[in-house]
């Protein structure tokens, strides 16, 4: 496979969960919870990761890499978990902000794991992702005086464990097939929003008897099941420093279904945002393409 393709995934993976929040506010629209539509996100995702690996490979599954995907299925589930405790202290816009400070943790968990120092040009994207992102949420006039500690905390909660994702999915785990790695890493995330949810959706006949479960297939698909399956692809050969700036990605993705299927507002600002974040991306590609036509 070509090297361009790799940066490519990450940046649809990553749009993958940009749709997420605009699907759970369809849900709670339609008379569910925030917590049973994550929920079923999980389990879904997962009964469709089972199902992917019962057509391709048509085995029993045979479990290698324990606490590496022990770790991405369980860091998996924080992040919506925490994410979703953000958004009960302060405005969705601004939990948006707080879980892409993930960009700079990624890349700060990178420079401590390969001792270095963050590049110029990682440096310059950032600050052009951090800008876009204030201005994409939308939250210039926010009043923030008010809102509290715990909002904050598990606002910068839900960037530490999506961007200890993204580290862990960089590990390669020997002689196992992605199939089989989406399997188990989805299982392993069922099982802790089994603890952080409520999992009695399942049989109390919530899941099945209304429509809950049509949002649980979508959610499953772009919550779990896409997105890990191409973060065990591409991570590993991108690096998470790249990913971290590449997943940014997942902010216009979010901005712009909220407008289509929410129709809610789309101002200046957070357009001229969406640009500086859509540049911040493409800064370090192209920063490399160039250093490769020259060597």
């Amino acid at each position: 496979m070509k090297q361009w393709i790799y940066p490519l995934l990450i940046v649809f993976a990553a749009s993958c969960y940009g749709i997420l929040s605009t699907i759970i506010k369809l849900a709670i629209q339609d008379g569910y919870t925030a917590a049973e539509a994550v929920t079923s996100q999980y389990f879904v995702g997962f009964f469709i990761a089972l199902l992917i690996f019962v057509i391709v490979r048509h085995k029993v599954p045979k479990f290698g890499g324990g606490v590496t995907l022990l770790l991405a299925g369980l860091f998996t589930a924080t992040t919506g978990t925490v994410y979703g405790q953000a958004i009960e202290y302060m405005p969705a816009s601004l939990a948006v902000v707080m879980l892409f400070q993930f960009t700079w943790v990624g890349m700060l968990f990178d420079c401590i794991a390969k001792r270095r120092l963050p590049k110029r040009i990682e440096v310059i994207s950032l600050l052009f992702l951090f800008g876009g992102t204030i201005l994409a949420a939308g939250i210039i006039d926010a009043d923030l005086s008010g809102i509290p500690w715990q909002g904050w905390a598990w606002g910068m909660a839900s960037a530490i464990s999506f961007a200890s994702f993204v580290m862990i999915n960089s590990r390669q785990v020997e002689g196992m097939d992605t199939e089989t790695r989406l399997l188990f890493t989805s299982f392993f995330a069922a099982i802790a929003i089994f603890f952080f949810q409520t999992p009695e959706i399942v049989w109390n006949g919530t899941l099945f008897s209304g429509g809950l479960w049509v949002y649980g297939l979508i959610l499953g698909l772009f919550g779990i099941v896409i997105p890990i399956y191409l973060f065990s692809i591409a991570v590993p050969k991108v690096g998470t420093a790249m990913t971290s700036i590449l997943s940014a990605a997942e902010l216009p993705v979010a901005v712009t279904a909220s407008v289509i299927l929410l129709s809610e507002a789309l101002t200046t600002f957070q357009v001229i945002g969406i640009i500086i974040i859509v540049i911040g991306m493409t800064l370090p590609t192209i920063a490399q393409r160039r250093l490769k036509y020259r060597s």
